[in-house]
């Protein structure tokens, strides 16, 4: 049985995490933390666990093995570290950290103790996009010319239910749908190719998300990116807070001998289109919606089992830290790239 702890209850973790833990029967949820002591009670009345007054308290509770970092993106680095150190295995939210160099330094801090840094990445687990990888590996449509991937929905306000909240503060954010979003495809994108991003050209902007009392908010809620793979593949990555309708969450590879086209359809999660002309519709399973979690419509991301398989086992997962650098750094250089309006090459 592996014995979790929770740090942070808001809604990834209400969402996500503890309802997850709880499903899979080989984990038990023994310990919460949260700034927010009533919020973490009420998560504790529900799911179980023992509430504990402080970060050290949780993370020095010998019956604890492993722990998701839940709270807002600058805790990542030294909450995850700290866990790393005292022995815990890890399951950190994106975006990894806020900086290249905390990255690393988790990273480093997961290969010392010995223990598990996994990224919470769950679209590499979506069954759309596991077969759409493996399609790609067989040849189906040729070598990857071009791509497009979008993320867009109507803002972290819709997830959270507050007018105001602290994806919108660069001092507690740093960065704004570029990370939360666009750091979902970027990721997929390596997952499926197996590449990396090789160059990046990007805008990043303000256009329309505003504060209560009207001023615009202070991280971005577009972004447009332009990446070269390494294998030579361009195309672009969307992503915004501003897609006031359906949410878009979806992808285009096109290749010398075909297309496909991933969780674009209303009813088919995968499709490829051949170059003969012949069209494969696959029936599995959408990536599930902001939308259908906060109706409470149940269907698991996969993280959490990945993460607890991973650590029995002892098999290296698909979203471990190693993986998940290779998408901040394009990130970061998306950033770079839109502050010095140009593009930006990525060292391997």
């Amino acid at each position: 049985m592996l014995r979790t702890g929770v740090i942070g209850c808001g809604k990834i973790a209400q969402l996500r995490h503890l309802p997850e833990y709880a499903e899979n029967p080989d984990c038990e949820i023994h310990g919460l933390y949260d700034t927010d002591s009533v919020r973490a009670k009420e998560m504790s009345v529900q799911y179980g666990g023992r509430v504990h007054e402080s970060v050290d308290a949780l993370l020095a509770d010998p019956d604890i093995d492993a722990v998701s970092i839940c709270a807002a993106n600058p805790a990542h680095a030294p909450l995850s570290v700290r866990a790393l150190q005292a022995g815990k295995h890890v399951l950190c939210e994106k975006p990894m950290a806020t900086s290249l160099a905390d990255c690393e330094r988790m990273a480093e801090a997961a290969e010392k103790s010995g223990k598990l840094l996994m990224i919470g990445h769950n679209q590499r687990f979506a069954t759309s996009n596991q077969l759409a990888r493996e399609l790609i590996a067989r040849g189906e449509i040729g070598d990857i010319l071009s791509f497009q991937s979008n993320f867009g929905h109507q803002g972290p306000e819709q997830w959270t239910g507050q007018s105001n909240p602290w994806f919108f503060d660069k001092k507690l954010a740093l960065f704004g749908a570029i990370a939360d979003l666009g750091i979902h495809k970027i990721d997929v994108l390596h997952f499926l190719t197996g590449q990396t991003t090789q160059e990046i050209t990007a805008m990043v902007e303000t256009l329309h998300k505003t504060f209560p009392d009207g001023t615009p908010i202070t991280v971005d809620d577009n972004a447009i990116c332009i990446l070269r793979l390494s294998g030579g593949a361009l195309g672009t990555v969307r992503a915004s807070w501003t897609f006031y309708g359906q949410e878009d969450n979806s992808t285009r590879l096109y290749g010398t001998k075909g297309v496909l086209r991933i969780d674009d359809d209303p009813k088919h999660a995968l499709i490829l289109e051949k170059k003969s002309g012949e069209i494969i519709r696959y029936e599995i399973g959408k990536i599930v919606t902001n939308e259908e979690q906060l109706a409470g419509i149940r269907k698991s991301s996969g993280i959490i089992d990945a993460f607890a398989d991973a650590i029995r086992t002892g098999i290296r997962p698909i979203s471990d830290a190693k993986e998940a650098i290779h998408a901040m750094r394009a990130v970061f250089a998306a950033l770079t790239s839109a502050e010095s309006r140009r593009t930006v090459a990525i060292l391997p």
